[in-house]
């Protein structure tokens, strides 16, 4: 049997039998173990992998249930067996999810007077409500960046220009920050596996944060403390996913509510929405 590889990466939708391989190494299962978690017999799910037979699609739904695979990778085992992926990928954009973009926003108006945004697999902002608008705008105002990369979550707090100079705790920060993403690529995310190669290439990174660590807890939440001047903020904040979402890209949607840490940071929310 193959030996799961602890450091597998995120490949390119290929072959049935190398992305199936790749998944199950990535679970770190054993071809049996795999076998019995799917209820097929470990000669055949043997041939699967080696190209030896070909999957029907009920084959595949199977499998990629017993992988606990992401709708995207579903998707992608799907299309490498030569059927029709099953789980949509327009994100927000759809006509049809009219509700769900009302949800969101209403969701992100209740936050107020704080901030709140929405983004997507890329962790790029694709909602925004005015709280975040108005407590940021002092810091986003000296940013330093491409347009685009200003309205990524992940690049604004790496890149040297970006949020990261206005983050007093930075280093605390970014390497607990860093891990969300590990988690993201470990939960079989394309997007993030490329993202995180993008952040790692920006300059000042601890060379530990190229892998999945440990996060020591020093405190009940992780604070993200912020100065210009004499305007500081500080905030924690909570991410919140759909439930049961049929789309692929609505998957890896998530919400994130930001939180004053301290009093004066609520006062401050207070008097500039007034």
């Amino acid at each position: 049997m193959d030996a799961p590889n602890q450091n597998a990466q995120i490949i390119p939708a290929g072959h049935f039998s190398s992305l199936l391989k790749h998944w199950r190494n990535v679970r770190r299962l054993t071809q049996i173990e795999l076998a019995v978690d799917a209820n097929v017999s470990a000669k055949h799910l043997c041939f699967l992998e080696t190209g030896r037979s070909q999957p029907s699609r009920e084959m595949v739904q199977l499998l990629c249930s017993a992988l606990d695979l992401p709708l995207e990778e579903r998707n992608a085992l799907h299309v490498a067996a030569g059927f029709v992926p099953p789980y949509g990928d327009k994100g927000l954009a759809a006509d049809n999810l009219q509700p769900v973009r009302q949800a969101l926003d209403f969701i992100l108006r209740q936050q107020e007077p704080y901030p709140g945004i929405v983004v997507d697999g890329r962790w790029d902002v694709r909602m925004r409500n005015q709280g975040s608008a108005r407590l940021l705008k002092p810091f986003r105002d000296s940013y330093e960046m491409e347009a685009g990369l200003a309205d990524n979550a992940m690049h604004v707090v790496f890149h040297p220009k970006g949020l990261r100079q206005f983050i007093v705790n930075w280093d605390e920060f970014a390497g607990q920050l860093i891990q969300i993403l590990h988690r993201d690529v470990a939960q079989g995310s394309r997007a993030a596996a490329q993202l995180l190669g993008e952040i790692m290439a920006y300059p000042g990174l601890s060379a530990e944060w190229r892998l999945p660590q440990q996060v020591s807890a020093s405190a009940p939440v992780m604070t993200m403390h912020l100065a210009k001047g004499d305007y500081r903020l500080a905030f924690f904040s909570t991410f919140t996913t759909l439930a049961m979402p049929m789309d692929a890209a609505l998957q890896q949607i998530k919400i994130e509510c930001f939180f004053p840490a301290d009093d004066a940071t609520a006062e401050k929310a207070r008097q500039l929405a007034l």
